[in-house]
C-alpha cells in the first residue's frame, strides 16, 4: 500500500472545528466534512486506511457482534475499512495476524487471550511498522507485546467487583464457570471473585459445545449441595447455565459477566442477579478510532496505559436504563 499523506490530512482536519463553529453561528457555510461520532455525518477526509480486527471469538458468541458494531461505527466516521476475522484457537488466531501483516494493513486491533501464542507474530507486526492496539483480553501484557494501548475491563477488578457484591449479599460458596481453560482473562475473573469470596470453586466446561456446558453444569449442581450461586463468564454461557439450573431443579442463584439482550431481559425478570458489563461496543469503537488517530498524528490514546471500559455492574436497580441501549445493539 502506498504511503499515505497524513500530514496534509492533519492540517485539513485541524481547521474543521472552527469551520463547524462558524457554520453553526452564522447559519450558513459548508458543513464540516468529518463524521459526527453519533452518526449522520460524512466520513473523515483523511485517506482511506485498512485495519485488521482480530479476535478469539467462539462461534455463536453474540458478545463479539457488539464489538463489531462499535468498530464499524468508528470505521464509518474515520474512513476506515475494517477486516474482521476470528478464531478461538490461539494458534490459528496468530495465523490471522500473520495474514494481516502479509496484506500490509495500516493497523491491527487484536485480542490477546493467549499471550504465548501471540508474542512472536505481534513482534513481526511492530517490526513491520504496523501500529497495534489490543482490546478485551491481554491488558496485563499489551505493552510487552508491542501494542501502544489496550481497551478493556481490568479482569481482576471485574472479578473483585462480582465477589464483593456477592459477599455483600451473603453468598459464600460460588461456582465460577470457565468455558475455555487457559484463557488468562477468564482465569483472572474467577481469581478476582475468589479474593472476595474464598469459598469460590472453579468449574471448567467446554465452551465450544453448549450441550456439554449444560450437561457438565447440571451434573455439578446435582453434586454440589453447598453451592449458593453459580457465575457464568459470558452472556450465552450464563443463559445455558440457567437451563442447567432448571435441569438440576436447583435453588442456586445465578450471576454473570457480560451482556446481551436475552441476559438483560433475564436480569429484568429476576432470573439473574446481576452482570458485569465491560462495554464491548466501546472496545471496538476505541480500537479502530485510536489507530486512525495514531495514523493521523502519531497520537497514542492512554499515554501507554490501558484505557478501562469497565467494569460496570448491571442489576435490577439500573436494568431499565440499560435495556433500551441493549435493544439497539449498543450494549
Amino acid at each position: 500500500m502506498a504511503k499515505l499523506n497524513w500530514r496534509r490530512g492533519a492540517v485539513a482536519l485541524a481547521v474543521v472545528p472552527l469551520l463547524a463553529l462558524a457554520a453553526c453561528s452564522s447559519g450558513g457555510g459548508k458543513p464540516a466534512d468529518t463524521a459526527n461520532a453519533a452518526g449522520g455525518g460524512q466520513a473523515a477526509s483523511t485517506p482511506r486506511i485498512k485495519v485488521a480486527l482480530i479476535t478469539h471469538a467462539e462461534a455463536g458468541d453474540t458478545f463479539w457482534d457488539i464489538v463489531r458494531k462499535g468498530a464499524e461505527a468508528a470505521a464509518a466516521k474515520d474512513n476506515v475499512e475494517v477486516l474482521y476475522t476470528s478464531d478461538a484457537d490461539a494458534g490459528r488466531q496468530s495465523q490471522l495476524v500473520q495474514q494481516a501483516i502479509d496484506q500490509k494493513v495500516d493497523g491491527i486491533a487484536v485480542t490477546i487471550a493467549n499471550p504465548g501464542a501471540m508474542k512472536d507474530v505481534l513482534k513481526k507486526a511492530t517490526d513491520a511498522g504496523i501500529p497495534v492496539v489490543s482490546f478485551n483480553a491481554g491488558g496485563d501484557v499489551s505493552a510487552q507485546m508491542g501494542a501502544f494501548t489496550h481497551f478493556g475491563s481490568n479482569e481482576t477488578l471485574a472479578g473483585e467487583a462480582v465477589g464483593a457484591k456477592l459477599a455483600s449479599q451473603g453468598y459464600k460458596h460460588p461456582i465460577c464457570v470457565i468455558m475455555s481453560q487457559g484463557q488468562v482473562q477468564l482465569e483472572q475473573r474467577c481469581a478476582g471473585v475468589k479474593t472476595k469470596v474464598p469459598g469460590t470453586e472453579i468449574l471448567y466446561v467446554n465452551g465450544a459445545d453448549m450441550t456439554a456446558v449444560q450437561s457438565t453444569a447440571t451434573a455439578k449442581l446435582q453434586a454440589s449441595k453447598d453451592a449458593d450461586v453459580i457465575i457464568g463468564l459470558g452472556a450465552p454461557f450464563t443463559l445455558t447455565i440457567l437451563k442447567a439450573v432448571a435441569d438440576a431443579n436447583s435453588p442456586i442463584k445465578v450471576a454473570s459477566f457480560d451482556l446481551n439482550p436475552a441476559l438483560a431481559q433475564a436480569i429484568n425478570d429476576g432470573k439473574v442477579l446481576f452482570t458485569v458489563d465491560q462495554q464491548p461496543w466501546l472496545q471496538g469503537y476505541l480500537s479502530i478510532d485510536s489507530i486512525w488517530q495514531n495514523k493521523l498524528g502519531g497520537f497514542k490514546v492512554g499515554g501507554g496505559q490501558p484505557v478501562l471500559t469497565g467494569p460496570t455492574i448491571v442489576d435490577k436497580s439500573n436494568i431499565s436504563d440499560v435495556l433500551k441501549f441493549v435493544q439497539q445493539g449498543i450494549r
